[in-house]
């Protein structure tokens, strides 16, 4: 049977097994889990087989549907999984990329840990960002943006029938910057129910619902 240990070092250059996983999504999922929480000087690392178990958008897409109905049956809300997601990737912003066992690693962690608070800052800020996310910060200014709007919605009360169908955010100005106009700007109100980028791999392929499915995420 194939496993994938996680171990930990400490200041001291103490080494332990925390653990074996079957899975290495999941050992990677704790490995997040834990740094995003008090900044401390231990190293987590998961030592096993290095091949990916996500080797194609497809792959990934099943894992996050998989993650998304187990969070529904835990009724964690959109709100609280995005700011919990948002607090697990900041482990990452120095990272120029991501590959796909991370990214779901990412989410599975998110489903995990205690969401960060809501920061006033997030919901009066004027978020800058393009359609297509290429680093963390774009990555981020689009979560933050997100996590801003269901606030203000919530401000408003229940949705009414017709908001399964997409409606503009309350009172809030994003600018996007689309990567095809370079020198132009475009101020827009979002739908909620807009898709964003997909996240591509190398010789993957997805149906279009899939590609909506699996951002933001940078690549």
């Amino acid at each position: 049977m194939t496993v994938w240990e996680l171990w930990r070092q400490d200041d001291n250059g103490n080494r332990v097994r925390m653990g074996v996983f079957a899975d290495r999504v999941e050992a990677l999922a704790k490995i997040l889990a834990l740094e995003s929480g008090v900044v401390h000087k231990q190293t987590y690392w998961v030592d096993g087989p290095p091949g990916p178990v996500c080797r194609t958008n497809r792959d990934l897409y099943r894992r996050l549907v998989s993650e998304g109905e187990r969070m529904n049956a835990a009724t964690r809300s959109l709100d609280v999984f995005l700011r919990a997601w948002w607090r697990v990737a900041r482990p990452l912003s120095d990272r120029v990329s991501l590959d796909l066992d991370t990214v779901a690693a990412m989410v599975a962690a998110a489903g995990m840990v205690e969401p960060a608070p809501l920061q006033a800052s997030w919901r009066s800020a004027s978020f800058r960002y393009t359609d297509e996310p290429t680093s963390y910060a774009d990555w981020e200014a689009i979560v933050l943006s997100q996590i801003a709007d269901l606030a203000d919605f919530a401000d408003q009360g229940p949705l009414d029938e017709y908001a399964r169908f997409g409606m503009d955010t309350p009172g809030r100005q994003h600018v996007c910057e689309p990567r095809t106009s370079a020198g132009t700007t475009l101020t827009r109100s979002p739908t909620w129910n807009a898709g964003w980028p997909e996240h591509s791999a190398a010789g993957a392929k997805t149906t279009a619902s899939e590609n909506r499915f699996l951002a933001p995420l940078w690549r």
